[in-house]
């Protein structure tokens, strides 16, 4: 399933997702908690992103998985199997950044409705879970670059 899509690896087709995926729901979030006055507007597209995100990348990270044991399989050169595993390093510190990121995401979103429940909690709440999700969209941000820049330059280094 992870493996190929219509006789091609699917991580290539997939991985475009999240390079756009990650970068959006980390400026979007970001934005969300930063500036009030724009959460009506953002606050679906944060909520859509950070479950979609998400998934995106962990399936982004199976295909990885999948392209790499077949390059294992074929005995590729050692030297690209080992920036290949940089590269799948990279990624799973990014699944873990998104997922954080998504979480904080969505209980910046509930702290920040309008309910009696939500009312009752320390104004702090949301300050502090803005910085999580702004230090966990930068995280994210470093990563995706780290991650696709390896991967590029695994793929094309020495072609190019």
């Amino acid at each position: 399933m992870f493996r190929e899509i219509n006789g091609l690896p699917s991580h290539i087709l997939v991985i475009h997702a999240a390079v756009v995926f990650v970068p959006l729901l980390a400026l979007l979030a970001g934005a969300y908690g930063l500036v009030p006055r724009w959460r009506p507007r953002l606050g679906w597209a944060v909520a859509g992103l950070a479950v979609l995100t998400p998934i995106v990348t962990w399936v982004s990270t199976e295909t990885g998985e999948a392209l790499e044991e077949a390059f294992e399989e074929k005995g590729f050169d050692p030297a690209l199997l080992a920036q290949i595993h940089e590269h799948s390093e990279y990624a799973e510190t990014l699944l873990w950044f998104t997922v954080g990121l998504a979480v904080a995401a969505i209980a910046l979103l509930l702290v920040t409705r309008n309910d009696d429940r939500v009312s009752r909690l320390p104004s702090w709440v949301p300050l502090l879970l803005t910085v999580v999700v702004v230090a966990l969209g930068v995280a994210s941000l470093v990563y995706v670059f780290l991650t696709g820049d390896s991967g590029a330059e695994a793929a094309w280094g020495r072609v190019l």
